[in-house]
């Protein structure tokens, strides 16, 4: 990892520890989508792996404008909470616990993405970087709807099948 002297070079580093995380999620994601049984959990899952698309396509754009590369940091934090998510699908359960189970590891995942780009997001604010900030700020948005849109569909029918069968 490089030396981190200023605001500037810590931007740098959570624009390339976040690329790392939506790439690793480009392929978590279709496996998420492939184990969930509700047909809204799965429908939120593909639309989100669209948006990862989206968010990835915005970092190389933030990075660009910070004549920096996206790539070449490793992000720790993401592979842990896949890691974990995929340990824990792969415990026995219905069809209903499982998909309680995979949005109780996809909104880990997207709390991890909320700080990180709210983080991010402020980093380039206090740093009058305008176009990055606006980048940054539109995907934020995006990972609080999927939040969102998550707790929701938990709330309103997974958990309670889930809660059914036990």
């Amino acid at each position: 990892m490089a030396e981190l002297k200023d605001l500037t070079d810590l931007l740098h580093h959570e624009i390339q520890v976040m690329y790392d995380a939506e790439n690793l999620l480009l392929t978590a994601i279709p496996r998420m989508a492939e184990k969930a049984n509700d047909a809204e959990l799965k429908a939120a899952f593909m639309q989100h792996l669209e948006e990862t698309k989206m968010h990835k396509q915005r970092l190389e754009q933030a990075a660009k404008l910070l004549g920096i590369k996206p790539d070449g940091q490793d992000n720790l934090g993401m592979k842990g909470l896949i890691a974990e998510g995929e340990k824990v699908m792969k415990t026995n359960h219905s069809a209903e616990a499982l998909d309680a189970t995979l949005i109780a590891c996809a909104q880990k995942i997207e709390h991890y993405e909320i700080s990180a780009y709210g983080t991010a997001s402020h980093l380039a604010l206090g740093l009058a970087l305008d176009d990055v900030h606006a980048l940054l700020k539109k995907t934020l948005a995006e990972e609080q709807a999927t939040d969102t849109k998550l707790n929701n569909l938990a709330k309103t029918n997974i958990n309670r099948r889930a809660a059914r069968v036990s």
